[in-house]
């Protein structure tokens, strides 16, 4: 099978043929060289490429229009809470003519039109709250009353009057949040509007490719969220993630529903080391170091990640509101110190754990941390790829002795395909790994060809909800052979999709379609992945053989979640040998791994964060009661400090482990020995990190990688390893 083929499917000479209708090109060849035409030719190109080319190969009809508009109007207004009702039946009238002429005409005036809307009622709710500061008993909070921060399904203001007290409200609960954090009603004054201003100039600045774009992104997203419409300062920073600067802070960010948002943290990156970000997590303002925050809320993504991106060693101080967690909900804020992603930091690496069982013995076990399925990766001209680096790992291991391995793919959000299959025959002799279908039906499979077995012994995958794409790959193509226990969260992510980038300046050049500017690309879905017993990874992802409690519980960061998000759905299975290792033992091990988890103390722990948590986000308001937010403040800090206390009394307790780099794996014996089990501890959050927050603070060390390798243990016991 030509796997480059299908990672390069769709390409410029194809959609010349296939996408561009006939006599679209004639009909724009004498268009002089202006930003107009430039805009219908880009609008037109892009419709009919979704059309004819994602996977679903859904006609641009009048259903799929409605639904554009209210996703546009929702990526602009995401609280609903800008936008009347009046506005809303106004531009619902453009609906029944804006499928023919955004395919025909390349009629982008509605886009216009809508965000001309937008600036107006921004300004009056800028004007509302501002005056509004000034008026010193709106932020009187010694009564019960609470705001409703979830409107993500709510119905848009009546009038005027309705959206000034949503207004009045989400003032309220800003006022109390900078109040809480110790500032002065001058200061807070001065800080929101500052804030609101800001806002307002920036959307103000808007130029019509940028409106064009947020169109545009509405547009593919209707289609489904991985496809999109990217511009060309977009795709200039999608060259530099693809080179590794990654804005400074070591995250992939995406533009989503307004929002800024996390899409996956590098391995090794100052967010990730620093432990204060997570996928699915949007940053609402960017300040630099100790200065005022900018709002970045509707800012296109270039702009965004010009504030996010500075000198190495320099500060950016993000405020982030979770992942899972509705509008208006306290956000956090948090420091990071801009730094380079190192090469060594995103390269797979092991640790040896001597682990203490019955009777004063322990049982040595391994660990390989896999953070993306890398290839081509170089450092003074020597190749890298995750497949080469694991066999070095594994065999490192083997030589140590340990009677299992954990493979850790919690943080992997995928990478190469490539990678994925020729990783997962490490561990089986031959077979299918993955199958790939395309729009047209055809489904080509994706096999190890390799009869070497590099580890043929006990073998837990470690997985989490942020595991995602290749990772699902490996680990359902594992599961499925029976060959590896599935341990953690309820599923991984459900990313069963394969995307195309496809540049629109070659084909608009070819077309003898005038653009006056570099017309950016066009990010489209056009392949499915599927399992070897046929059933697809997409949507309900890969199901965990043991569930564990997670932090990530509370959090919806799914492909479930997504709007308009392609169905789970089945190929005929591909034949495949089932080695069957693990069915006979499941439940054994699940039974010793409940009991085990219900008595202990830091799981305990992490339930009741979650419990506190889910009732918080189960009313969905926020209490306006400040010497209620107070005391949750106060008990969230006696709280840690108790954890902190008798986490800090076991320390002795802990196992003792071993880090073993890639560098270090071929020489012999073993480094110094390291406490615990996790790579690094889970820093404790501020006091106000609790209940603020909504997330699990205290948490030291790797819980669900602990249970993982006692899980592990138990498995090679029965295993008779």
């Amino acid at each position: 099978m030509n796997l480059r083929r299908i990672a390069s499917r769709v390409t410029i000479v194809t959609l010349l043929l296939a996408l561009v209708p006939a006599g679209l090109a004639a009909q724009r060849v004498a268009v002089p060289r202006d930003t107009h035409a430039t805009e219908a030719n880009i609008a037109r190109l892009t419709t009919n490429i979704l059309e004819n080319s994602q996977f679903s190969h859904h006609r641009f009809d009048d259903a799929m229009a409605a639904r554009f508009l209210e996703r546009y109007m929702d990526s602009l207004d995401s609280s609903r809470s800008l936008f009347l009702l009046t506005d809303v039946e106004e531009f619902e009238a453009l609906s029944p003519t804006l499928a023919s002429a955004t395919r025909g005409d390349g009629d982008t005036s509605a886009g216009q039109a809508i965000f001309k809307r937008y600036v107006q009622r921004l300004t009056e709710r800028t004007s509302y709250l501002t005056s509004t500061l000034h008026a010193p008993a709106v932020f009187d909070f010694t009564g019960h009353d609470v705001y409703s921060f979830d409107r993500e399904q709510a119905e848009r203001p009546r009038d005027r009057d309705a959206a000034q007290s949503l207004w009045r409200e989400q003032l309220r609960s800003d006022y109390l949040q900078e109040k809480l954090a110790g500032k002065s009603d001058e200061d807070i004054v001065r800080t929101l509007t500052r804030r609101y201003e800001g806002q307002l100039r920036t959307i103000k600045a808007f130029t019509s490719e940028e409106v064009l774009e947020t169109y545009l992104e509405a547009l593919a997203h209707v289609y489904d969220p991985h496809s999109d419409y990217l511009g060309h300062e977009q795709m200039e920073s999608l060259s530099i993630s693809m080179n590794l600067s990654l804005y400074g802070i070591g995250a992939t960010l995406e533009s989503a529903d307004g929002y800024c948002k996390v899409r996956e943290l590098v391995p090794g990156g100052p967010a990730a080391k620093a432990g204060l970000l997570k996928p699915g997590d949007r940053i609402l303002a960017v300040a630099q170091g100790a200065g005022e925050p900018v709002d970045i809320t509707n800012l296109p993504l270039t702009r965004a990640v010009e504030l996010i991106r500075g000198p190495k060693g320099s500060t950016v101080t993000l405020t982030v509101a979770p992942a899972g967690v509705a509008d208006g909900a306290p956000p956090r804020r948090e420091p990071i110190v801009r730094d380079e992603v190192k090469l060594e930091d995103q390269q797979a690496k092991a640790r040896i754990v001597d682990l203490p069982v019955a009777n004063d013995t322990s049982v040595r076990l391994g660990v390989i941390d896999l953070p993306s399925f890398y290839a081509n990766m170089t450092e003074d001209g020597a190749r890298r790829s995750a497949t080469a680096d694991v066999r070095r790992l594994l065999a490192k291991l083997k030589r140590e002795h340990v009677q299992g391995v954990v493979l850790d793919l919690r943080r992997n959000g995928g990478g190469s395909l490539e990678e994925a299959i020729s990783l997962t025959g490490l561990f089986i002799r031959t077979g299918p790994v993955v199958q790939i279908r395309d729009e047209a039906g055809n489904v080509e499979v994706g096999s190890d060809r390799d009869a070497a077995v590099e580890y043929d012994g006990p073998l837990v995958l470690l997985t989490s909800r942020f595991s995602a794409s290749a990772s699902e790959i490996l680990a359902g193509a594992l599961q499925d052979y029976g060959r590896a226990l599935v341990v953690g969260d309820a599923s991984t992510f459900g990313k069963g999709t394969v995307q195309n980038i496809l540049p629109l300046g070659p084909v608009m050049d070819r077309a003898h379609l005038q653009h006056a500017y570099d017309p950016g690309a066009l990010k489209v879905t056009t392949n499915k992945f599927y399992r070897p017993s046929g059933a697809s990874t997409q949507l309900r992802g890969v199901a965990s053989d043991i569930v564990l409690p997670s932090a990530s519980d509370v959090s919806d960061v799914n492909e479930s979640t997504l709007k308009d998000a392609l169905p789970w759905d089945t190929v005929p299975a591909a034949p495949y040998d089932r080695v069957n290792r693990v069915a006979p033992f499941v439940g054994a091990l699940r039974e010793l791994s409940r009991e085990r988890v219900s008595h202990d103390r830091e799981f305990g722990w992490l339930s009741e964060d979650l419990a506190r948590i889910k009732e918080r986000l189960a009313t969905k308001a926020l209490s306006l009661n400040e010497g209620e937010r107070r005391q949750e403040l106060a008990d969230a800090e006696a709280r840690g400090k108790r954890r902190e206390e008798a986490e800090r009394s076991d320390r002795s307790s802990r196992p003792r482990a071993y880090e073993i780099t890639l560098q270090s794996s071929s020489s012999p014996g073993l480094p110094p020995p390291v406490e615990g089990v996790a790579p690094t501890d889970v820093p404790i959050p501020s006091a106000s990190a609790d209940l603020e927050t909504l997330h699990t603070p205290w948490r030291r060390q790797d819980i669900e990688l602990g249970e993982a390798l006692r899980i592990l243990a138990d498995y090679a016991r029965l295993l008779g390893r």
